[in-house]
């Protein structure tokens, strides 16, 4: 557990307090959202669990459509509701499914976000749970070398945030990840201009699977770097347009891969336990 400030625990205090409340206005919601502090009762370090900023959240939506959205390792739902609250200005309200395994975490974001389907579970099992296709998947997920009992169907190195996006590319049209600078694919946020990384764990991560990593709106995340609790990483918010790169070309013959042997796919790979923490998420 992390070592609170006396205003950090305050205001944390404060939290749980509204948080015992029927209904929350918006404004307690965002209280909550910035105060709330995912360390105080949990070991952050080991699953890699640091919530997105508040701000940072609602820049990240801009990049997010579409109507049906699933939130892999969703938390207490930071994103799912800037991508919720600005989609009620649309044509129609995003339908958002939460994937959150920590049972205290997805208690706080039911009470956040109603609106949203919270199922409690291992991002790894998603794909046997027959969910469906989504629109856009959406993830700050941990970072780094974090503990799992299997892997994502196509990699099986340590790096958890790549679980998670190649889980994402057999759920969905489009994905968009918040991740390590160094398994972006490019470098933006806190440089002078934009660059493509040439070499390294993000560049094989895209060769191994077809997928490219782009950077949407282009966020400068190191805004934002002093307003995560605990870390200060910086990272890149990652757009991926899954819907060609996971249709394989066979001739004039376009391949879809069926789900149902993805998942089994995934079954078959060798679970990898790991217990160093890599990178802040």
């Amino acid at each position: 557990m992390a070592k609170l400030t006396k205003s950090e625990a305050k205001a944390h205090a404060q939290a749980i307090e509204m948080l015992a409340k029927e209904r929350l206005t918006e404004d307690e919601k965002e209280f909550v959202f910035r105060n709330w502090h995912e360390g105080a009762n949990h070991i952050n370090g080991s699953a890699g669990a640091f919530f997105t900023p508040y701000d940072m959240a609602f820049d990240f939506s801009f990049d997010v459509g579409g109507h049906r959205v699933i939130d892999l390792c969703a938390g207490i739902g930071m994103l799912s509701y800037a991508v919720h609250y600005r989609s009620r200005f649309g044509e129609r309200t995003a339908d958002i499914t939460c994937i959150e395994r920590n049972p205290d975490y997805v208690a706080v974001g039911k009470k956040l976000l109603p609106e949203a389907t919270w199922i409690q579970a291992d991002v790894l099992d998603v794909l046997d749970m027959g969910l469906g296709r989504f629109d856009y998947a959406i993830s700050n997920p941990p970072f780094g070398n974090i503990k799992r009992e299997r892997n994502a169907p196509r990699y099986s190195d340590r790096d958890f945030e790549f679980h998670v996006i190649d889980v994402a590319a057999h759920l969905a049209d489009y994905g968009v990840f918040i991740v390590p600078q160094g398994s972006a694919g490019f470098n933006y946020s806190g440089k002078q201009f934009y660059e493509r990384q040439k070499d390294g764990k993000a560049v094989k991560f895209q060769k191994l699977t077809g997928l490219h990593f782009d950077a949407g709106v282009g966020v400068d995340t190191a805004f934002y770097r002093d307003e995560w609790k605990g870390v200060s990483p910086l990272c890149e918010i990652v757009c991926v347009d899954f819907a060609e790169a996971t249709k394989a070309d066979d001739g004039d013959r376009v391949v879809q891969l069926p789900v149902a042997a993805i998942a089994q796919h995934a079954n078959d790979n060798s679970p990898v336990q790991a217990d160093l923490f890599g990178d802040a998420a």
